[in-house]
């Protein structure tokens, strides 16, 4: 029986420059970061939450060909390379004026939903990043038209 989620991986086109951005804009610390010959392993995590990292990692496949490698660096720098995250905050606005200023590309303003108040950035290699102020325990969405249902989806693309 699986007991938890502890690790999941997202493309990062430079890890030095994603080590900058997660951990010096985003306020995450370094979980790993050791040379296994093959590929740097460089892990990093939520402060307070010990059990979850995210390995950022080269899109160099080693069984890939050049082309295959080249497709997944343009997959990624589209927002398309797979992966995205979600991160909780009790302050999303606060949050979002800080990133502002440090110059993070804000995709999605915040934005009240029937689950709280979310807003959207990206990395800067293209990973979208969605960040969450729950409103609390939430259940099915309320009923929207398509005009809503289309701004929400996207909003997560």
């Amino acid at each position: 029986m699986i007991t938890a989620l502890t690790l999941s991986q997202l493309y990062v086109l430079n890890q030095d420059e994603a080590l900058d951005f997660y951990v010096g804009k985003l306020g995450m610390e370094v979980r790993k970061d050791f040379d296994l010959g093959f590929m740097r392993w460089l892990t990093i995590g939520v402060p307070g939450q010990p059990e979850t990292e995210v390995l950022l990692e080269l899109p160099e496949r080693p069984y890939l060909d050049d082309a295959a490698n080249e497709q997944i660096r343009s997959m990624v720098t589209k927002g398309a390379g797979g992966g995205w995250l979600g991160f909780a905050t009790d302050d999303a606005q606060k949050l979002h004026d800080e990133l502002v200023a440090q110059g993070v590309e804000v995709v999605d303003p915040p934005t009240q939903r029937f689950y709280g108040t979310d807003f959207g950035i990206r990395d800067p290699f293209g990973n979208p990043i969605r960040i969450v102020q729950s409103a609390g325990e939430y259940g099915a969405p309320p009923s929207m038209n398509s005009d809503e249902s289309d701004a929400l989806r996207k909003s997560f693309n």
